[in-house]
This record gives structure tokens, sequence and C-alpha cells, in this order.
């Protein structure tokens, strides 16, 4: 693998582990606000909308990220997307995709991100070893997730820096009725004092406050910031939960 200096020259905002660490700081709850054009669940999200005019929006509310989905099969997105989005917004963005190689690791430095997201569910640990490696030597951080228990101890031993818990199974593409319950039931066999994302099925403050009192450190909100009547609303809902929940 090689890494280029414009590969980390392109990396230089603030990581998405201190942005998340700011905004306890400031007594908000961490939220990171997702982009995705389409989902099996929920078709179309976008609806005629622009989608880097969304991420601007979403960075005016006091979040600590963004998240943008490229996986074009699914979800509908594509790596163009992505380096939209990280050109116009000054937040950490987090790149979610299935990566499985180093090439791909090395296009989502290349197109900006400050982060990543490894599947523990699709990944060998020795895969995932290797990725986190990657993406270290490209100025990466790396959120690893999981679903259940088996996972959260095959990974715990690994050097990532961002533990994420899926509330939904992304085996079958988030497709499955659930709540924070498995983000309840999961936090505190998470160790090694990283923070811990709840992801999927976050729909209101509530589950933010539910998320954030099992052990979550921040939340990652996808299809409901989308489909919320107004996106700066419904995100200072979310962070006016605050720190500590």
């Amino acid at each position: 693998m090689t890494t280029s200096t414009n590969m980390l020259s392109r990396n230089k905002k603030t990581t998405l582990t201190a942005s998340i660490r700011a905004r306890q700081h400031e007594g908000l709850f961490p939220v990171i606000s997702e982009v995705k054009v389409r989902s099996d669940k929920e078709g179309d999200l976008l609806r005629g909308r622009d989608p880097v005019s969304l991420a601007c929006e979403m960075g005016r509310s006091p979040v600590a990220g963004i998240s943008v989905v490229t996986e074009p099969d699914h979800f509908g997105g594509n790596m163009d997307l992505l380096r939209a989005i990280t050109a116009a917004v000054d937040l950490p963005v987090l790149h979610k995709d299935f990566i499985t190689s180093e090439r791909q690791v090395e296009e989502s430095a290349a197109a900006g991100a400050s982060a990543m997201l490894l599947i523990a569910a699709m990944l060998e640990t020795t895969q995932i070893a290797r990725l986190i490696a990657c993406a270290r030597q490209c100025g990466l951080e790396t959120l690893v997730e999981a679903h259940n228990l088996r996972e959260i101890e095959n990974i715990t031993v690994l050097p990532f820096n961002l533990m994420g818990i899926n509330n939904r199974d992304i085996t079958i593409f988030e497709v499955d009725d659930s709540d924070v319950g498995r983000t309840e039931a999961l936090a505190r066999f998470c160790k090694n004092n990283r923070p811990i994302i709840s992801e999927s099925s976050i729909s209101s403050w509530n589950d933010v406050r539910r998320a954030g009192k099992s052990g979550a450190d921040a939340v990652l909100v996808g299809t409901a910031v989308l489909n919320a009547p107004s996106i700066s609303r419904f995100l200072q809902e979310l962070t006016a939960v605050g720190w500590p929940p």
C-alpha cells in the first residue's frame, strides 16, 4: 500500500473523536447526521433535494459530524457524493460503505473523509485489523460496528478509534424493525474507553436519551433526520438532550 501526501493533506479537519468530545464538553449530546440517497426500507430519501445542500444544512446545527453513505446498490450512493460533501462542510465526515479492501480505504482518504466504517458482521477479524492499519497510515479514524456480543468480543482488542453498535441488522440491509434496546443491552460490554456510537433506529430525543443513559457517547441518525419536517429543528431537539444525558 502507498500512502500519498495528498491523502494526508486533505484530511486536516478535527477528528470525529475530538468533535464528539467537544460537543460533550459544550453540554450537548453528540449527533452524527447522515446523508443517504435511499434505503430498501424507506425508498427515496432525498425526494428531489440536493444532498450537498442537505449536508450543509445539517452542518449548521451543532452536530459532531456528517455521515455519508456511498454504497450504490441498496443505498444509492457513490464516491462523488462523498467528495462533494467533504469539500462543502467543515465538520469531520464519516464514510459509510461495505469496505473490504485497502484500495477502498485509500479512496476514502483521497475523497476527504475523516473516518470510515468497518462492519464486523461482514469481515474476518484479521481483515478488520489489516484495514485499521491501512486507515491509520492514510490518516483516517476507524468506526468498527457490531450487532451482537460475539462480534464485540471478537474486535475488542483491536486498535480502532470508535465503537459502533448498530441497532438494526446490516446483513439484511437494515430493513428490520428495532429500537435502541440493542444499545442498551450491549454498551456495557464495550471497553477500552473509546467513544460508543449508537447507530440506526434513532427517531426522537427520547431514543437519544435512552442510548446515552445506556452508555453511548453519540448517536448516528440517518432516515429520521432526512424524513423530519425541519432538519435543523430535529437536530436541535436531539443535541438538546444534553451531556451528560
